[in-house]
């Protein structure tokens, strides 16, 4: 039923809608965290889960985006700011506003990397690490 996706053309994940592109991010930036933590942490499942969730919120994601910003190119920053300034149907609740929005961002550049195959980027910037 499932299988691993082949990368797609960067030409066709531009033309996708950033809110997609952040619902794939999204997934991916979690499956990230989560086995970056499993994998350097003896902790139990439940304290994973609780410093994952605070990782992967907007607030977290914000965090996050602010420490990359600056090594993104500027097809990086194109697809961030699509993201960023992209219609959503929701809104956060436990998040402000600059924080959601950037979180969005932030998914949308990841779940772009991500569909496109650069794998080795998504690594660069975004693997979790303890305060980076």
């Amino acid at each position: 039923m499932f299988e691993i996706i082949q990368p797609i053309p960067k030409e066709r994940a531009a033309l996708m809608n950033p809110v997609v592109l952040a619902f794939v991010g999204d997934a991916a930036y979690t499956l990230l965290v989560r086995t970056e933590l499993a994998t350097t942490s003896a902790s139990k499942a439940g304290e994973l889960n609780k410093r994952a969730a605070e990782i992967v919120s907007a607030h977290g994601q914000s965090g996050a985006l602010e420490r990359v910003l600056p090594l993104l190119t500027e097809e990086e920053e194109a697809v961030y700011r699509r993201g960023r300034n992209a219609k959503k149907a929701t809104k956060s609740k436990n998040a402000t506003v600059g924080e959601y929005v950037r979180s969005t961002g932030f998914e949308a550049l990841l779940g772009y990397l991500y569909l496109t195959g650069q794998t080795e980027r998504i690594g660069e910037l975004f693997a979790p690490k303890e305060e980076q």
